[in-house]
């Protein structure tokens, strides 16, 4: 399972922060204001309820039903009250009874029949009612039941009104949480782009300056790592340059010594031409080296991309190494042009087809193709493959193991492929190997930015 980032957790974080604090102020706002409009209600019904029952009380001096519903039909309790009245074993209403006095609990009657009076909240025909009951006589007793219907309608109105205020409070937290690690992680951001700047080659990439005391010491130890490492990396590459190049001056001279040597092969012994020939072919894959290393001095500089006729450049490596340019093939899809470095992937391209003739048994296909913006080479050959086991390490300079003398004779720098793999990251790519379909290997770089 994927774990949430920084920015997203801390904006969960006061989301979830918000949510539960204007949670429980809806819930604390809600329960007071309910109690408070309840109580209310309840001393107003009861106020009404005694009213109501001093003004039945001075009309029950009769026996006659007619009589005493009259005198509920005198009160004026509007259409929210309706009283009843329990005299003997009778019950009076107004009206037709509606099920109201089977609302009334049985020990809230017994509770008024001794003489107490009662307040209780019930339910009469699915609404909420508070009724309230009030002893008259020995006999006699008094109901008022108040319709609560309209406060019910109020406390939901005010429920879904917190609960929306309680959900736009959460959402103003996240996006809250969300500006506040954006501006928090605005230095790791330039820190993160000057690291990617870094590691595509461009050591002028530097933190700028900040007024922010807690973040100095940050952008002055960052730009201090950066200056230090690319000294000691402009160091290095001139040592190995420097190398090379001196190295050139002696190795010609052996080269044309070897060459005379060469010439007069067929006076020389058979010993002495053996000898001869070995030091001509090591002198050669000496040279070989001297460049190679000259490369890989150099591929730590900016990519210098310009529109490059990639197609060009393949079938242009092909026939350098006496191979059809046939073996060159672009979808319809790829553009004529590619935005890369002419001399870096001239160089990818010449180092993978050497690759497949040295150790695949010679190359069957260089595809182009591009994907999302990003240009793909790919080499296919007719080898035995690349084991598992050595695809994250063919790439490493000097790597010359299985991978290599199962796949040809074990002759080469190995240096080849780690040149193409420096040249694809200097173009924030990547290089990889995989089986191609139907035997043998094919090696992949991706160029992105290549391609709009």
């Amino acid at each position: 399972m994927r774990r949430l980032g920084l920015r997203a957790r801390v904006s969960a974080g006061f989301a979830v922060g918000a949510l539960l604090l204007s949670a429980s102020m809806a819930l604390v706002s809600y329960e007071l204001t309910r109690r408070s409009l309840l109580d209310e209600r309840e001393r107003t019904a009861v106020r009404a309820a005694y009213f109501d029952a001093a003004v039945v009380r001075t009309g029950l001096d009769t026996e006659d039903p007619d009589v005493v519903v009259e005198v509920l039909r005198s009160l004026d309790t509007g259409g929210l009250r309706r009283p009843l009245l329990h005299r003997g074993d009778d019950w009076y209403a107004r009206t037709a009874d509606a099920g109201l006095t089977a609302a009334i609990p049985v020990d809230l009657q017994q509770l008024v029949h001794a003489g107490e009076p009662a307040v209780q909240r019930v339910r009469v025909n699915g609404q909420p009612t508070l009724l309230v009951g009030l002893p008259l006589a020995p006999s006699t007793s008094y109901y008022e039941l108040t319709s609560l219907r309209e406060l019910d309608q109020t406390l939901r109105v005010l429920a879904l009104a917190l609960t929306a205020v309680a959900i736009v409070v959460a959402g103003s937290g996240a996006a809250l949480g969300w500006y506040a690690t954006r501006h928090s992680l605005r230095p790791l951001t330039a820190v993160a782009d000057a690291a990617q700047e870094i590691a595509a080659g461009n050591f002028s990439a530097r933190l700028a300056a900040t007024t922010d005391p807690d973040l100095t010491r940050l952008s002055t130890s960052f730009n201090h790592m950066v200056d230090q490492l690319s000294r000691r990396i402009e160091r290095d590459r001139r040592f190995a340059a420097d190398v090379s190049h001196e190295l050139r001056s002696p190795l010609q001279t052996l080269s044309a010594a070897a060459s005379v040597l060469a010439r007069r092969r067929a006076h020389l012994d058979d010993r002495t031409a053996t000898a001869a020939a070995l030091v001509a072919d090591e002198i050669t894959r000496f040279e070989q080296l001297v460049d190679d290393l000259i490369q890989l001095a150099r591929s730590d500089q900016p990519v210098d991309r310009a529109p490059v006729d990639v197609a060009a450049l393949a079938r242009r490596a092909c026939q350098a190494r006496g191979l059809p340019d046939t073996l060159v093939r672009a979808g319809r899809d790829v553009a004529a042009t590619w935005l890369v470095d002419e001399r870096r992937v001239e160089q990818i391209l010449a180092n993978l087809v050497d690759n497949a003739l040295r150790h695949g048994g010679g190359p069957v296909a260089v595809r182009l193709s591009q994907r999302d913006g990003t240009g793909i080479v790919e080499v296919d050959d007719e080898g035995p493959g690349v084991p598992a086991g050595d695809r994250d390490t063919i790439f490493d300079r000097f790597v010359r193991g299985r991978a290599a003398h199962s796949r040809g004779d074990g002759d080469g720098t190995g240096l080849g492929l780690a040149i193409v793999a420096e040249h694809a990251a200097a173009h924030r790519g990547r290089a990889s190997v995989g089986d191609r379909p139907g035997g043998g290997a094919r090696f992949r770089v991706e160029l992105p930015g290549a391609l709009p």
